[in-house]
């Protein structure tokens, strides 16, 4: 596990319980303070300024090591009942929203002149602000508004998955754990509802003669959610047991808005569950579209859901090459976009990106294919 005070921290989990107690354990280290946005002091604390040398100045329990980390990164601090906090990356947006500003100018500001401009617009608004201060950092500036910020504790959205999934999906397996500052995921297999939720796909592939994916394929789910603004409490379907997790589409997400609770989230996952047949049946849907121009079509759909596009032309140019230029099915298509994230992940590609090109690629189920299958060749 690497430091937490470092800004490009991250963590991985093998157990259900390993994660559970990880957060469990953030969430009563974390505070979350309510302050006026007028009240709020922003300060420079890049490699250049006095604070960096004056840890008396900070918070109790905040190292110089964090005061370093952040002078690499962000270097900015807040000052948070009289004493400074180094504030981390991730609260970087929240903070601009609070100011009402933004735009690419201000990050080329020194340090010294953009806490001066955040600080001369946020003593324009008299609402309030919800700080999250954790890891020796201000991790988020939210709004102080319930309506527009409600706290989703990890622990607690966690638990509850759990609970949903022991008595729908009762022995589901836990897969791996992630979480670095700004985001958390998890996913589960569900090896004992196999037969229950993709028998008929499981049936189709057998008899187009890949009986080999229809031996690995296992119905699961991936949970994320963030408590600094990157992403609601979500769930989605998956299906798992090959070199990486297909997405399939099926969602359910409780925004941290509108005085959501845990409770909420629990509710919304009984609508997933009874959902994920519906989404298997997409995606077996798939196999019935014939397409004459395979590759052409895959290289349009690529470019519609906006897939890297380096890892997509190499997706597309090994697809070609095993296709050798014969009609093939949208299932077709849609499985050899799956080196994508594969791709992607062999390159080290952030967490958040992977998860968000898998989310895209699964808009693909839902796409009028014929609209793509197009004899002239198109560049990516």
């Amino acid at each position: 596990m690497q430091n937490v005070c470092k800004d490009s921290y991250y963590t991985t989990f093998d157990s259900y319980e390993q994660m559970f107690d990880y957060h469990r354990d953030q969430s009563a280290n974390s505070r979350w303070q309510r302050s006026r946005i007028s009240d709020l002091e922003v300060a420079p604390l890049d490699k250049g300024s006095s604070l960096v040398g004056k840890l008396g100045l900070f918070a109790p329990g905040i190292s110089q090591e964090a005061l370093e980390d952040t002078a690499d990164n962000l270097g900015l601090a807040m000052m948070v009942d009289h004493q400074y906090y180094p504030i981390r990356g991730t609260a970087y947006k929240s903070l601009l929203d609070r100011a009402k500003i933004g735009g690419t100018a201000l990050p080329k500001l020194s340090r010294t002149d953009l806490a001066s401009v955040l600080n001369a617009c946020l003593r324009l608004y008299d609402a309030e602000a919800l700080l999250l201060l954790r890891d020796e950092k201000v991790a988020a500036v939210h709004s102080g508004d319930e309506m527009d910020y409600s706290v989703l504790p990890v622990d607690g959205l966690l638990e509850a998955l759990q609970k949903k999934l022991d008595e729908r999906f009762p022995g589901s397996v836990f897969g791996t754990g992630y979480c670095d500052h700004s985001l958390v995921s998890a996913s589960w297999s569900m090896p004992g509802q196999k037969e229950e939720l993709l028998e008929d796909y499981k049936k189709t592939l057998e008899e187009q003669g890949q009986k080999a994916m229809a031996a690995k394929m296992m119905p699961g789910i991936r949970f994320i959610t963030s408590d600094t603004g990157v992403a609601s409490a979500k769930v989605s379907a998956l299906l798992v047991g090959g070199q990486h997790p297909i997405h399939i589409g099926s969602c359910i997400s409780v925004d941290h808005r509108h005085k959501k609770e845990v409770a909420d989230f629990a509710d919304k996952l009984d609508q997933l569950f009874a959902q994920f047949g519906d989404s298997v049946a997409k995606l077996q849907k798939l196999m019935e579209i014939s397409l004459d121009y395979p590759v052409n079509a895959m290289t349009r759909v690529c470019k519609k859901l906006s897939m890297p596009k380096k890892a997509a032309v190499e997706a597309i140019s090994m697809f070609e090459m095993a296709n050798g230029g014969i009609a093939a099915t949208a299932h077709d298509v849609f499985m050899a976009m799956q080196e994508i994230p594969y791709i992607l992940k062999t390159q080290n590609t952030p967490q958040a990106k992977m998860l968000t090109v898998e989310e895209n690629m699964a808009r693909a189920l839902s796409l009028r294919w014929s609209e793509y299958d197009l004899a002239k060749g198109v560049d990516y």
